[in-house]
């Protein structure tokens, strides 16, 4: 692996940040360090003003520093959580406007990004917020474009929704600097068995993104999710709910901004891609279970969708999940200095860049 520079992240926690995010945001990292066996990043936290933070489960955080007292960083990621409304201050808009003349690359985490569409640093950007706040965020910014995906990288903006989803953002990330064998096998340290991409949606219980006001809406929606693999005609759908199929048309169009059949296939083909990356079922039996007349039929729909023919996604999802051991070679070093130094005390510090070079 050649030496790079090392990469600096600042994370700047806000009051009520969620915790699982932050984590999942910082041990990829983490791992990255200990797996190639050098420093490939380093992190810091910081508060506004330096003080000790909540986190939305109850844990104070003591961070690194103030914004103005950390160290220079390369990206600078945003932690929200819970409130996020009311922790936006206009110091901190400040703060981060004067990041972004900087060049600085910024990031959101969980409903981080809608502080950087309130300072106006997302707009003309796609993001991605935790789905309780999708429809919060479409309403209250017009010119950002909110993604329901895991996370999204559009230029020098990185965004991620909450959860587990930040660590599938930085396996991408280290990825894209390091290359994909060393994400993969981070995701093997951590027992996760599938990297997702910014393919991947969010799971979004369709009453918080039409409230319930619409629910005949709902109740089409879930006939579709449950008649994947014989889909049901749309004239019967539109009857079974007293609708005529204009009405069901315009419906879908004004709350979910595409056709029913648009919708449908949509349903299918992410099932269809689950399937293709969770099991071994063939492309013929798979477009069977998804509902589609024919495989060509289910290819072509696939490859328009995703970007990409279902054999290579299969292809793909293979060579990511070959498991390599790993070189063991055990070190005991006194009490640690930091954390790259704590990393060298495991067993599988540098073991991804022995590998690598092994393999020539």
């Amino acid at each position: 692996m050649n030496a790079r520079p090392v990469t600096s992240i600042l994370f700047v926690l806000l009051d009520r940040f969620t915790l699982i995010s932050l984590a999942s945001a910082v041990e990829p990292l983490r791992m990255a360090n200990q797996l190639s066996g050098q420093e490939l990043y380093r992190w810091y936290t910081a508060s506004f003003d330096g003080t000790p933070i909540w986190a939305s489960d109850g844990v104070p955080i003591t961070p690194d520093s103030s914004v103005d007292a950390a160290p220079s960083a390369d990206i600078i990621f945003v932690c929200g959580g819970t409130g996020i409304q009311n922790t936006v201050t206009p110091e901190l808009v400040k703060w981060l406007r004067a990041q972004a003349r900087y060049s600085k690359r910024l990031g959101g985490i969980c409903t981080g990004s809608w502080v950087l569409a309130r300072a106006g640093l997302l707009d003309g950007f796609e993001c991605s917020v935790h789905w309780e706040w999708l429809a919060a965020m479409q309403e209250a910014f017009a010119r950002v474009t909110v993604s329901p995906s895991l996370f999204t990288l559009d230029r020098g903006r990185l965004t991620s929704s909450g959860g587990t989803a930040p660590m599938d953002m930085m396996l991408h990330f280290i990825g894209l600097d390091h290359g994909h064998e060393l994400s993969a096998a981070i995701s093997d340290m951590f027992v996760y068995e599938r990297m997702r991409s910014e393919q991947d949606h969010q799971r979004i219980p369709l009453k918080h993104m039409l409230g319930t006001q619409q629910p005949k809406l709902q109740e089409i929606v879930t006939l579709m999710e449950a008649n994947l693999e014989e889909p049901i005609d749309l004239d019967h759908l539109a009857e079974y709910v007293q609708l005529s199929r204009r009405q069901l048309e315009r419906m879908f169009q004004k709350y979910l901004h595409c056709s029913p059949s648009r919708y449908y296939l949509r349903l299918r083909l992410i099932r269809a891609r689950q399937l293709l990356k969770q099991t071994p079922i063939s492309i013929v039996e798979l477009a069977v279970l998804c509902g589609f007349v024919s495989t060509p039929h289910f290819s072509k729909c696939y490859r328009e969708y995703f970007g990409v023919p279902p054999s290579d996604e299969r292809l793909a999802t293979h060579e990511r999940t070959v498991v390599q051991k790993p070189v063991i070679n055990v070190v005991r070093k006194p009490m640690p200095m930091s954390v790259l130094e704590q990393a060298r005390s495991e067993a599988t510090f540098g073991s991804f860049r022995r590998l690598k070079s092994s393999l020539g």
